[in-house]
């Protein structure tokens, strides 16, 4: 089995090279350094999208962090990007190849199986299946905790991610991409922290924090006693390879 190749994107975007296919979650920002378009930066340019490797762009819903329409520009540079979009996103350009997908659905796709679990936001997540490891983007599936939200808000909030956690249960999950987002505070773990205990990922890697790289060392520090290994991301355009 050949590793995989990691680089954070931005907020909740990543990108996921394999053996044979380059895969992108929620990819949205593509302003980089002097507006160079380097994967480096964490911004898709031509070079990645014209490897051979089939590529493959996720969008987890619709919210302005999470999806932008430039990715549909994407086919001007290679015509056989493949899109699966969550039901929510409505803004699809003709012309391309793309699929709708919604909670509870299972796809093949070339060599990929996707596995469409929920979220406790807007959207789906995703487990995707692809050259002998799985992959799960939780999109805005996370426990979100808010301190100006009543109280039965956030018992509600609570028992909806307990439930979808539940629905998940059972799935081996070699690299897991969730949410660490420091806007909650020191509630900022639960997510994380119940999905590790639960789920229990080979590894897990934060997001949807934009550039608040040092809540990731934060989570990292105070799961240490895990058995899942944590990634800290310092910067955008950082790569792990596994």
């Amino acid at each position: 089995m050949n590793g995989l190749k990691i680089h954070y994107l931005y907020n909740s975007g990543f990108c996921v090279e394999t053996e044979n296919n380059i895969l992108i979650f929620d990819y949205y920002n593509d302003k980089g350094i002097e507006d160079e378009k380097s994967i480096e930066n964490g911004v898709i340019g031509g070079d990645l999208l014209t490897t051979g490797k089939r590529v493959y762009i996720f969008v987890s819903h619709s919210h302005y962090d999470h999806f932008n329409s430039l990715i549909f520009e994407f086919t001007k540079l290679n015509s056989s990007v493949k899109y699966i979009l969550s039901s929510d996103v409505e803004s699809v350009e003709e012309g391309i190849d793309y699929l709708i997908v919604k909670k509870g659905e299972t796809i093949k796709l070339d060599n990929l199986i996707v596995k469409v679990y929920g979220s406790t936001d807007q959207g789906v997540s995703f487990l995707v299946n692809c050259d002998d490891f799985k992959l799960f983007h939780a999109g805005d599936l996370n426990w979100w905790h808010w301190k100006e939200d009543s109280a039965q808000d956030n018992q509600n909030a609570e028992k909806w991610f307990k439930e979808e956690i539940e629905l998940i249960k059972g799935e081996k999950i070699d690299v897991a991409f969730f949410p660490v987002d420091g806007r909650q505070e020191e509630y900022y773990y639960l997510g994380g922290k119940y999905f590790i205990e639960n789920l229990k990922p080979k590894v897990f890697i934060p997001m949807h924090f934009r550039e608040n790289f040092e809540i990731t060392k934060e989570f990292k520090n105070k799961m240490n006693a895990s058995d899942t290994k944590i990634y800290e991301i310092p910067y955008r355009g950082f790569k792990i390879e596994i």
